[in-house]
């Protein structure tokens, strides 16, 4: 017997697979946003009800994630991988066939359970992959999102510009069949599991609670911040989620097992996620906006859409090179250094960003660091999760800990696009975010970086290694008891 699994056969390869599914579900991601200028248009509607084919896919993650995770707890997380792929795949198959706004909200809302797939994907890691392998192959699944964006944004833009609209939905499907086959073929199915009930009072009540809280925040600039449409939604958010609190502590098993979430690791680690998705956001939002402005604006780059992609491609491939660095830092220091180091250095680039806004190499520098400090951090977060629940509950608590991410980049985009529709210049008939509304918007990347290292500051030091058991082992154990 050994306390630590031995170097499976095929490791690498499943590392592969679960990683490429994480590129896939940020290729569904990013593919819209070469669109989002464009979506009235396409879809025959006005702008404020096309936004909803964008709202829609975040409340379907935000829900979906949590739910997706417990269920692989409960049920295995290879059967709930598959079925967030399943629902990407016929998700994106609707809005291949739709020119009109409601079955592109169908199809979009389907896509949005694709977003489970990457906590589930770090869950079969951890319970599949020896403990020196995890660190590195748990930042490559986490570096994915930033590669499939980095791929999805240049080449979307190609397609946008050159061929009818729909080959993106068709291409992610194609990816999606691809990605669904190498997982039957190479990934098993988890030996952990959770027995019990499911929690579906719990699931209605987070549900519930998450589409008020997410409504809110993503339609509040459009309804006006102080309408009673907006304060509704946020009162109800949060009278909701307390009333399942108070239920979620009292069922014998919860959706969520909120005592475990109140540990100070993971409850902090959880606080940190939404501060570094706020602070990303900036960095994807920016940069496209201000390579493309018009060059008579005296401060916009004129690039085309294809270049601006190109220009903040690299930001991506960087975070897959630093989730190696981040793994030999996690190992020798633990997540909560990684943790640290990711969010100083995406805030070194935010405030170096305030001056890199002349020339369209300087964005891409700005957008490379950024990228860098991205993939330290987001290595980190699952491992300080995974070091602080039990094996039982790996798939809901990072499920929980990527909802917390959503919430951070959701609040992120209302806030920065609050600054940027009011720092305005006027061009011609319309007007377009100022010079001064960019930086602004840099600049509170930069404070919720500060504010994120204050938290992190916070998180409990590592401490013992935990000991990481074969299913033989296990086996072993089990059959000793009885």
């Amino acid at each position: 017997m050994r306390a630590f699994r031995t170097e499976a056969p095929g490791s690498g390869l499943l590392t592969a697979v679960l990683s490429f599914a994480g590129v896939v579900v940020a290729v569904m991601q990013t593919m819209m946003v070469p669109l989002l200028s464009q979506l009235p248009t396409l879809l025959h509607t006005t702008r404020a009800d096309a936004a909803w084919a964008i709202t829609v896919t975040l409340l379907t993650a935000a829900v979906g994630t949590p739910v997706l995770g417990r269920l692989g707890d409960m049920f295995g997380k290879r059967r709930m991988l598959l079925a967030s792929l399943c629902l990407m795949i016929i998700g994106s198959v609707v809005c291949g066939f739709s020119s009109s706004l409601l079955p592109m909200m169908l199809g979009r809302g389907l896509q949005g359970f694709a977003i489970g797939a990457i906590p589930l994907g770090i869950s079969i890691m951890r319970d599949e992959l020896p403990r020196g392998r995890l660190g590195s192959a748990v930042g490559l699944m986490s570096s994915s999102l930033g590669v499939g964006g980095a791929l999805a944004l240049p080449a979307a833009a190609l397609v946008a510009e050159h061929f009818d609209w729909h080959i993106l939905f068709f291409g992610a499907a194609s990816l999606g069949v691809l990605c669904l086959l190498l997982v039957l073929l190479v990934v098993p199915e988890s030996p952990v599991r959770t027995p019990g009930r499911f929690d579906v009072p719990g699931m209605i009540g987070l549900s519930a609670g998450l589409v008020c809280l997410l409504l809110g925040i993503s339609k509040g600039s459009e309804w006006g911040w102080g309408s009673a449409r907006t304060l509704g939604m946020f009162g109800a958010a949060v009278g909701v989620l307390l009333v399942w609190g108070w239920f979620e502590l009292r069922v014998a098993e919860p959706l969520v097992d909120l005592r475990t979430t109140a540990r100070p690791q993971v409850l902090l680690t959880n606080l940190a996620s939404i501060l570094v998705g706020f602070a990303l956001y900036a960095t994807q939002l920016v940069p496209p906006q201000l390579l493309q402005l018009s060059t008579a604006t005296g401060y916009g780059l004129g690039q085309s859409m294809l270049m601006a992609g190109l220009c903040v491609a690299p930001s991506g491939l960087l975070m897959m090179l630093v989730s190696p660095i981040g793994a030999r830092i996690i190992a020798r220091r633990g997540p909560k250094t990684s943790l640290l180091s990711g969010v100083l250095v995406l805030g070194t680039a935010y405030a170096a960003g305030l001056t890199l806004l002349d020339e369209a190499w300087q964005l891409a520098l700005f957008s490379a660091l950024a990228g860098c400090g991205v993939g330290l951090a987001y290595a980190s977060l699952p491992a300080l999760i995974i070091d602080a629940v039990p094996d039982t509950e790996t798939a809901a608590a990072n499920g929980l800990n990527a909802l917390m991410r959503s919430i951070g980049t959701s609040s992120s985009s209302a806030v920065v696009g609050m600054v940027l529709a009011h720092m305005t210049t006027s061009f011609g008939p319309v007007s377009v975010p100022s010079l001064d509304g960019f930086r602004a918007a840099f600049l509170i990347g930069c404070a919720a970086c500060v504010a994120a290292a204050c938290v992190i500051a916070f998180i409990p030091g590592r401490g013992r290694a935990r000991t990481v058991r074969t299913p033989a082992l296990r086996g072993t154990i089990a059959a000793a008891s009885r």
